[in-house]
């Protein structure tokens, strides 16, 4: 081989080593089961997003478009049908003949997975505001596909999903409320969201599988942390007392704090 030759196998070779991602993998291990994120610095002075996986690493842009496209000069597909959308009804005085193919359809799920890995590590990271925004938008595409997608397969197929972008949307919500020390609105938005979850069984005639909700058990085990730091009901806490002296057969303590209860209620009035 000539020296001109091994010389530009060289420095091709320093070029290919340069694109290796395996300095930045050293001392980050892959932990099975987790999700590992971290927030650096990008070369054009932006946060990034890093979610560590078992072949290498996800990138990801914070804010915008999680890769950094702005398809149809928009932040993204989804915010590029809206505007088609509200034009249409603009030109028409109508959403009647507004449509999505199944190929847009596609392009939407597909943008909407970028979406999800990115409130997923958002969320591990605890920037609230970020996961309800992006969690929101994602509400949205399952909305819009169902109400404009033509195939019945497109309006459908997101749904299932429903319950758990809502369950993630209000532990962010609920999230920031907890640690601010605002415990009874926390539980009013949690409460909120059982409710709409709920009501998605509901309307697809599965009440049964509300229960047995996965979601509905992790915002359940929320509201019953959030309980724990509200001030204790005097009066619930006497009621509770009168309740287990009942099952005790213990009739004159039980005589007792209903005395007290009332003497209490009556005070209060």
């Amino acid at each position: 081989m000539s020296d001109e030759k091994m010389h530009s196998s060289s420095r091709e070779s320093a070029r290919s080593a340069s694109k290796d991602v395996l300095p930045l993998l050293k001392g980050w291990d892959y932990e099975p089961g987790t999700i590992n994120v971290r927030k650096i610095n990008g070369l054009d002075g932006r946060p990034k997003l890093q979610m560590r996986l078992d072949l290498g690493l996800l990138q990801m842009e914070v804010n915008g478009r999680p890769d950094g496209q702005r398809p149809h000069g928009r932040e993204s597909l989804l915010e590029f049908y809206e505007e088609q959308l509200k034009d249409h009804t603009d030109k028409n005085g109508t959403e009647l003949g507004f449509h999505l193919t199944s190929s847009q359809c596609q392009s939407l799920r597909e943008e909407a997975q970028m979406y999800y890995q990115r409130y997923l590590s958002l969320f591990v990271l605890e920037d609230f505001p970020g996961v309800i925004r992006d969690t929101d938008r994602n509400l949205r595409v399952i909305d819009l596909c169902g109400k404009y997608a033509m195939n019945e397969q497109d309006r459908l197929v997101l749904e299932p999903f429903r319950p758990y972008i809502t369950m993630i949307n209000v532990r962010a919500r609920a999230s920031i409320l907890y640690n601010d020390k605002r415990y009874r609105e926390a539980l009013a938005i949690v409460k909120e969201g059982l409710e709409s979850i709920r009501e998605f069984f509901t309307r697809f005639g599965q009440e049964e599988s509300y229960a047995r909700s996965s979601e509905v058990k992790i915002l359940r085990r929320f509201a019953r942390d959030i309980r724990k730091k509200l001030p204790v009901d005097p009066i619930q806490k006497l009621k509770s007392q009168l309740d287990k002296a009942v099952q005790r057969e213990a009739y004159e303590e039980a005589a007792r704090i209903r005395d007290e209860i009332r003497r209490r209620e009556q005070h209060a009035t």
